[in-house]
């Protein structure tokens, strides 16, 4: 059997935290290689190269060279750097694809990561690191697998190496025209007989799932979602066709960066024995966004503002809610009818209702360290961090019943004094309305909420335990 500290593995993504991210993906990729690194895996990121990377991350890099990668009628030049950390880190530089204003949504996106996937496997003996495993992330990554099977496989050095490939949502495919294909140099059967066509187009998320050796996803409960109709956004079939070599693995958080007893982001430091001290958080807070600065139930919310985080519902339930007597903050950024939506309900509540439309790092962190409780009403949430911060923070996550909410949430019993949460299952206003009145009901009896609030303290959702699964998975994927 492959022992840890002799696996090597490199981990493929279009994002990692700290240099570059968008989402919860980037947040991944930054935390899960340390927790493997220090389980004794060799292990190594690469990522693109985008010009959203600040200089600070480029000190200490070294060049090492560059070669040409063909992309159907057009060749380019792929430089590779590395950074020479605890974790090394890859970045593949072609200005003409990633030296843009952003990091998605360009009508080349097919070509630039097909010029990504291509340059990530003929950079491999290029730097002398021949991984064990090749865990890809996401549709930006899902050509890497194809690539090894139909054009690397004669290729000795390649003999052993296997894949994996992690859908973090399943609702970003990465679907193109037809015409994608030529950037491969790939028979076009492969396309003609179904392998990688997906409703007329070609799908660079099937991709990677077909011909990857193993698939994962972020939460056991997400795995088995995507292979309904409901959440499976058409790919519901292919993902029960293969829930043979399928598994959920739930993310974790760093819990050295996020801890309540030293952060120096928030106003008032406690832990688990001086819990009381959230309330002079929660007053500080207040005195910060302009809020009634008074012991009243808070209710947060920190997202992206699209639909898939359950804002309609809170729409049809946000009357309701404020005739408690209660304060609201939210902070987020995202689709323009909700960020109205949010503004509209800060002139509607003012000195209770407070929407900070921005993201702001430091002002989340306060948020949670000062929150009472943590909503998140989702449509569907592949996993979610938002709920495992609040629970590190001692911020009670009231939460749809689905995907990695339903894994790291568990329903509060007052008669048994177990649970971290509150879970509501139908999506509309009334399970919103419920849940949080369940929540409010546990608040106005403080010993039972003290108890809750240990609860949620004591929840152990860090990346050591998700990375030992990992490990077991890649050391399953080397034995078979």
């Amino acid at each position: 059997m492959k022992q840890a500290e002799k696996l090597k593995v490199l981990i493929v993504s279009s994002e990692a935290a700290p240099f570059v991210k968008s989402g919860g993906l980037g947040d991944v990729v930054g935390s899960l290689p340390k927790a493997l690194k220090e389980l004794g895996v060799d292990v190594r990121i690469v990522i693109p190269k985008f010009r959203q990377i600040k200089n600070e991350h480029y000190i200490g890099v070294e060049f090492l060279g560059g070669f040409n990668v063909k992309v159907g009628w057009r060749t380019q030049k792929a430089g590779i750097l590395l950074k020479n950390a605890d974790v090394p880190v890859y970045f593949i530089e072609n200005d003409y694809y990633f030296g843009r204003d952003g990091l998605y949504g360009y009508d080349d996106d097919n070509e630039r990561f097909a010029f990504f996937s291509k340059a990530v496997v003929d950079m491999l003996p290029f730097v002398d690191f021949i991984p064990d495993i090749i865990h890809c992330n996401d549709w930006q990554t899902g050509p890497v697998p194809m690539i090894l099977k139909e054009t690397y496989k004669k290729i000795s050095y390649f003999k052993d190496t296997k894949t994996l490939y992690t859908i973090h949502n399943l609702q970003y495919q990465g679907n193109f025209d037809r015409s994608s294909m030529e950037m491969f140099d790939l028979p076009g059967y492969i396309y003609d007989n179904g392998t990688v066509e997906f409703f007329g187009a070609m799908s660079y998320m099937k991709a990677g799932l077909v011909y990857s050796d193993m698939i994962s996803t972020v939460s056991e409960t997400y795995a088995k979602e995507i292979q309904t109709p409901e959440y499976g956004y058409q790919f519901d079939g292919i993902m029960r066709s293969m829930s043979d070599k399928l598994t959920g693995i739930i993310n974790g958080i760093d819990y050295t960066a996020n801890d309540p007893a030293v952060d120096k982001r928030i106003d008032v430091n406690f832990d688990r024995n001086s819990i009381e001290r959230k309330k002079d958080n929660k007053l500080m807070l207040q005195k910060q966004l302009g809020l009634e600065e008074r012991d009243v139930p808070m209710i947060c919310m920190i997202s992206r503002l699209a639909d898939q985080k359950g804002f309609d519902i809170l729409a049809n339930a946000m009357e309701d809610l404020m005739y408690n007597d209660v304060q609201f903050v939210m902070l987020g950024t995202g689709e323009r009818k909700y960020e109205d939506m949010f503004r509209y309900y800060e002139n509607r509540w003012r000195g209770r209702f407070c929407s900070c439309i921005l993201f702001d790092d430091t002002l989340a962190q306060k948020i949670y360290a000062s929150g009472d409780i943590f909503l998140m009403p989702s449509r569907f949430e592949p996993c979610g961090l938002g709920q495992m911060f609040s629970l590190r923070y001692g911020t009670v996550p009231v939460v749809r019943k689905t995907g990695g909410l339903a894994d790291s949430v568990h329903m509060f019993n007052p008669e048994t004094g177990e649970g971290n949460g509150f879970l509501f299952d139908t999506y509309d206003a009334g399970g919103i309305l419920w849940a949080v009145g369940e929540a409010l009901k546990v608040y106005a009896d403080q010993n039972n909420w003290k108890k809750l609030v240990e609860n949620c303290m004591d929840t152990k959702l860090s990346w050591t335990d998700s990375a030992k699964k990992y490990i077991a998975l890649y050391e399953e994927m080397l034995n078979k």
